[in-house]
C-alpha cells in the first residue's frame, strides 16, 4: 500500500504501484601512453598533444550525470593509477592526474608497459565500465593477453594515435633516425626511393598487424593523427 502512486490510481481509476529502479553509474577508464614515443610530432602536433586533448574529451563526457572516471597512466617510471570518482571531483582529479604526468620519462629505460598497465586494470575495473586505451601502441604487442581479458568482462575502446612520418619518410638526404625509448640509432638515405618505398610497406605491414590484433580482441578501433 505504501507504493501505491495515488495520483495515477486516481487518473486511471486501477491501483497502480510505483517501483523505484536504481540507476547503475557508468564508470569509465582512461589508460593513457606518457611514454617517450609520445613525444614524437612532425605536424601540427606531438603524438602526447592529441592523446591529452582525447583523454580530457573522453574525461568531460563520462563525469556527465554524476558517471565516475578513473585514469591508469603508463609508460614512465612509476605507473599513475587514480581510482574512479563523480562528477566534478572525477573531472577534476582526471585533469590533475595528467598535469602531473604530462612529462614522460626520457631516461631510455622501458618503464612501465601497456601490458602492466592492463594488467593492474583487469584487478581495479571490479564491475563492467567503458575502458578507453590512449597510446600509439608501438613496440613489443605483449599486451594481447591482458587486452582479450579485459574485452571479456568490459567494453574497450582502443584510440591509436599516429604521426605522418611514423609511415612514410620525406626525400631529406641523410638522417640519423632515433629511437626515444631505447635511445638506438640508425643512419639512413632518405633520397633513396627504394628504401623509402620499404619504410611505407614495412611501417602499413606493422600497422595492419596491430588493427588485426584489436579486430581479435572485439575491441573498437579508433584511428587520429598529429596532422
Amino acid at each position: 500500500v505504501r507504493l501505491i502512486d495515488w495520483n495515477v490510481t486516481a487518473r486511471t481509476t486501477e491501483p497502480h504501484v510505483r517501483v523505484h529502479l536504481a540507476e547503475r553509474v557508468l564508470v569509465t577508464w582512461i589508460v593513457l601512453d606518457t611514454s617517450s614515443s609520445m613525444t614524437f610530432g612532425t605536424a601540427d602536433r606531438r603524438k602526447a598533444d592529441v592523446a591529452l586533448g582525447v583523454a580530457l574529451a573522453i574525461g568531460h563526457a563520462a563525469t556527465v550525470r554524476g558517471n565516475r572516471v578513473g585514469l591508469v597512466g603508463f609508460g614512465g617510471e612509476t605507473e599513475r593509477v587514480l581510482p574512479p570518482r563523480q562528477g566534478r571531483a572525477g573531472l577534476v582529479g582526471l585533469l590533475l592526474g595528467l598535469k602531473d604526468g604530462e612529462a614522460p620519462d626520457r631516461n631510455g629505460g622501458p618503464g612501465h608497459t601497456l601490458a602492466d598497465a592492463l594488467k593492474r586494470l583487469a584487478g581495479a575495473a571490479r564491475q563492467r565500465a567503458l575502458i578507453v586505451i590512449v597510446s600509439d601502441f608501438r613496440g613489443p604487442r605483449d599486451w594481447r593477453r591482458p587486452l582479450l581479458q579485459l574485452a571479456g568482462r568490459h567494453e574497450v575502446v582502443a584510440v591509436e594515435v599516429r604521426d605522418p612520418r611514423e609511415q612514410e619518410l620525406e626525400p631529406a638526404g641523410t638522417l640519423w633516425l632515433v629511437d626515444p625509448e631505447s635511445g638506438d640509432q640508425l643512419q639512413v638515405d632518405t633520397n633513396d626511393g627504394k628504401l623509402r618505398a620499404r619504410f611505407a610497406e614495412a611501417a602499413a605491414d606493422e600497422r595492419s598487424a596491430v588493427a588485426r590484433e584489436f579486430t581479435g580482441a572485439g575491441v573498437a578501433h579508433v584511428t587520429l593523427s598529429t596532422d
